[in-house]
């Protein structure tokens, strides 16, 4: 039997069950008006959310990977374009676009066509310095970290913040290699 083809995210998004949009986007919002209340200062929420997303993009990598068939990318730039084109549409609904490649090919922006996290969203003056959605940077470190791969995620643009996209760019620090639990010889 031959292995399945890769699945790509809209068919993969088109299949798995999901949450009301509506009630995702006021959840998460509730959860960052919560920090912004029990942290006070807008870095130490930025630094949580960052975290937090880090905690989830641990865990979503199993599935992203049982669900959507991607074999083992061969370099950087198509586990860019597998998170822009597959991950985004699997796990938010929307399409991401790779830009801005450096000559190394080790830093790339993933620029997002659609945010579904900011839908009702204005952020007061005092929360200027917000990464409203900085969960998203840290799923991306969290995922690519568990496939062997240190990075360095963070906002260039953001609407939120007056800019005419929302631009994440993703640094390649370092590819770990894979340690295997046991021996061959054993």
């Amino acid at each position: 039997m031959a292995p399945a083809a890769p699945r790509s995210g809209d068919a993969i998004f088109a299949s798995v069950e999901r949450v009301n949009a509506e009630l995702f986007t006021l959840t998460y919002g509730a959860i960052v008006r919560q920090l912004l209340t029990d942290l006070e200062e807008v870095e130490e929420v930025n630094k949580q959310l960052d975290q937090m997303g880090y905690n989830i993009g641990i865990r979503l990598i199993d599935e992203f990977l049982a669900k959507s068939n991607v074999s083992r990318c061969v370099d950087f730039k198509e586990t860019a374009e597998v998170i822009a084109k597959v991950g985004f549409k699997m796990f938010l609904g929307v399409t991401a676009s790779v830009t801005n490649w450096d000559a190394d090919g080790t830093c790339c922006s993933i620029v997002l066509e659609d945010n579904p996290l900011v839908d009702f969203v204005e952020l007061p003056d005092t929360c200027q310095g917000l990464y409203y959605c900085n969960i998203l940077s840290g799923v991306i470190r969290g995922s690519l970290e568990m496939v062997s791969m240190k990075t360095e995620v963070t906002w260039i643009r953001d609407m939120l913040r007056g800019d005419d996209a929302y631009e994440l760019q993703v640094k390649l620090l370092k590819q770990v290699p894979e340690e295997y639990p046991y021996k061959d010889d054993e």
